[in-house]
């Protein structure tokens, strides 16, 4: 991974020229969490804050539409937080405009840069260091998910194409074998044989999706919990932030991901598949915290699916680990050459515990939502 260094772009002059700051830079400093956007926090004259951030177009290339999306979105939510009495500009994010009403800027260099709201005395948890902070995690998403269950998901951007389209991806690793373009595709006979037995689940959220029986809906496609600002006295949700892939789908995608990736007793590429597992009281935690704010937001069906939902992204993922490795490691940043196989055997080895632990999911979840 490339190191950044703590400098300013060369064009900030321009950059804070095109914006109506309301004063000026006094001193600024870089946010190193994420990995995708370069962030800095700018420190103005009148004592306020913004958040400077350069879009990264090698990920995103439509960065307007990105931004048309982050837009709509927020000014959705802020909408229905000043109905509901509440902070709009502390309880979502707020896009800051050029002085020609841009909601971002492309430089000289063709970069394209957007100012955010700082939000005070908050902060973002990197670990679940409890239960209750994965309560209140799956009570910040499942917000989110309600404010905008209004929202005609269909009419954003799709930003990144077929992004939790599994079949897709089941596709993309068929050709990657096909191809072997690594010389490693006899070396993971099981793996791919894993994946192929399972080749009908993921066909399943899709087709109801095109079947129309369940909803297309705004989705974040990023609920890890660093993506939650948390009150520094209350440690109470303020706001989801990282919107930048925010896109039309599925909220099974959504609360399958945050299992995925909120429940498990292991790091992502752990080794020891041992232990590596569902940890099945989290699991109830998250469903707890998610449905006591979304649960009479969703249909019935996407309640039955939501236990399905876990063992799905967590199978994409490792299919998705599984055909980067295939391809040489040319997606996912690795650290040594067998690292995205170990990631692929602990997503396989999660969907292989969700599998034994599927029918205890569903219970849990139907008495949940029954008790809401």
């Amino acid at each position: 991974m490339a190191i950044i260094e703590d400098k300013l772009p060369s064009t900030i002059e321009e950059i804070l020229e095109a914006y109506d700051l309301q004063g000026k830079m006094t001193d600024w400093s870089m946010i190193h969490t994420g990995h995708i956007n370069r962030t800095y926090i700018i420190y103005l004259a009148n004592g306020e804050k913004r958040l400077l951030q350069l879009i990264n177009t090698v990920v995103f290339k439509k960065p307007l539409e990105l931004m048309d999306n982050a837009m709509r979105v927020t000014d959705h939510i802020r909408a229905k937080i000043k109905e509901a009495g509440g902070d709009a500009e502390r309880e979502t994010l707020s896009v800051f405009f050029t002085t020609d009403g841009k909601n971002c800027f492309c430089d000289s260099t063709g970069e394209y840069w957007r100012f955010y709201n700082f939000v005070e005395n908050a902060f973002s948890y990197d670990s679940i260091e409890n239960e209750e902070i994965f309560f209140r995690a799956g009570a910040a998403f499942g917000n989110f998910q309600s404010q905008l269950a209004d929202f005609p998901g269909e009419t954003l951007f799709e930003t990144i194409p077929a992004f939790h389209d599994t079949y897709q991806r089941f596709i993309n690793l068929k050709t990657a074998i096909e191809k072997n373009a690594a010389g490693r595709k006899d070396e993971v006979k099981a793996e791919i044989d894993f994946v192929l037995e399972r080749e009908a689940d993921t066909k399943v959220i899709v087709d109801l999706i095109k079947k129309g029986e369940i909803p297309v809906r705004v989705t974040h496609n990023d609920t890890k919990l660093n993506n939650i600002m948390f009150d520094a006295e209350t440690k109470m949700p303020i706001c989801v932030v990282d919107l930048d892939t925010v896109m039309p789908g599925s909220a099974l995608y959504d609360f399958g991901d945050a299992i995925r990736f909120g429940a498990s007793t292991a790091a992502e590429d752990e080794k020891d598949l041992s232990k590596v597992s569902m940890d099945i009281n989290l699991y109830k935690t998250y469903v707890k915290g998610y449905l006591s704010t979304a649960g009479k937001s969703l249909t019935k069906s996407e309640i039955d699916y939501l236990p399905f939902s876990a063992k799905l992204l967590t199978l994409e993922c490792g299919i998705r680990f599984l055909t980067d490795y295939l391809d040489g490691d040319v997606y996912f940043g690795t650290s040594y050459p067998e690292h995205n196989l170990h990631r692929c055997h602990t997503q396989f080895k999660l969907v292989y515990d969700m599998e034994q632990k599927m029918d205890d999911m569903i219970k849990i979840t139907q008495e949940v939502y029954n008790n809401l």
